[in-house]
C-alpha cells in the first residue's frame, strides 16, 4: 500500500482538469517519470506557481476535480510526484476510477467542510496524516489540528490496500 499523507497543495477552484494536471502535449512520454516535471504546468489559478506542487503530499481542491479528457496520465503525474490523495467536493468519474485503480485516494468531502479547511489551512504549511482503517484525516497547521471523516467503498479500499487495480486482479484471479 502506498504512503498517504504529507504535506497539502490547497487549489481553490472548481473543474480544474486533466488538461491542467498533465497538458497533453506531454502524453507521448512512455514513462510515468517523463512526466514529473510537467504537474499542473499549464493551470491557471492566481499566484499559483506549479513548483508549489513538488514536494507534496496532497491536494485540497473544491468541485468536478479531473474533468475533461480521459487519461491515466493525470493520476500518473500525481503519483510519480509524491501525491497520493485528492480531496474534493467532487471528481470527474474517470478521473476518480483512474485514482483508485492507481492505489491512490479521491476522497469527497462536502463543500461546508472544505470551506473550512481553506479558511482554516490554506495559505499556511498544513500536513495531513491518513488513518484509513479509520477513514479519518487529520490536518494540523501552526496549531490547528482539525480531524475529519472520510468514506470509502469496500472495494475502493481493497484497491487502495492491494496498491491499484494490477495488484488486485494478480492476487485475486
Amino acid at each position: 500500500m502506498k504512503t498517504f499523507g504529507g504535506s497539502v497543495l490547497f487549489l481553490d477552484r472548481n473543474d480544474i482538469n486533466t488538461d491542467e494536471i498533465i497538458p497533453a502535449k506531454y502524453l507521448t512520454e512512455n514513462s510515468k517519470e517523463a512526466l514529473k516535471p510537467y504537474l499542473l504546468e499549464d493551470l491557471k489559478l492566481k499566484d499559483f506557481d506549479p513548483k508549489k506542487a513538488v514536494g507534496k503530499g496532497a491536494i485540497v481542491s473544491r468541485s468536478n476535480f479531473g474533468c475533461g479528457s480521459s487519461r491515466e496520465h493525470a493520476p500518473w503525474v500525481f503519483e510519480v510526484n509524491g501525491i497520493n490523495i485528492v480531496i474534493a467536493e467532487s471528481f470527474a468519474r474517470i478521473f476518480r476510477q483512474n485514482m483508485y485503480n492507481c492505489g491512490m485516494l479521491a476522497l469527497e468531502l462536502p463543500a461546508p467542510i472544505l470551506d473550512e479547511l481553506f479558511r482554516e489551512f490554506a495559505g499556511t504549511e498544513t500536513i495531513i496524516s491518513v488513518d484509513i482503517e479509520n477513514s479519518l484525516l487529520t490536518f494540523k497547521a501552526k496549531g490547528t489540528e482539525k480531524t475529519v471523516d472520510f468514506t470509502l467503498k469496500n472495494f475502493e479500499r481493497a484497491l487502495v490496500e492491494a496498491g491499484g487495480w494490477v495488484e488486485y486482479a494478480a492476487a485475486h484471479y
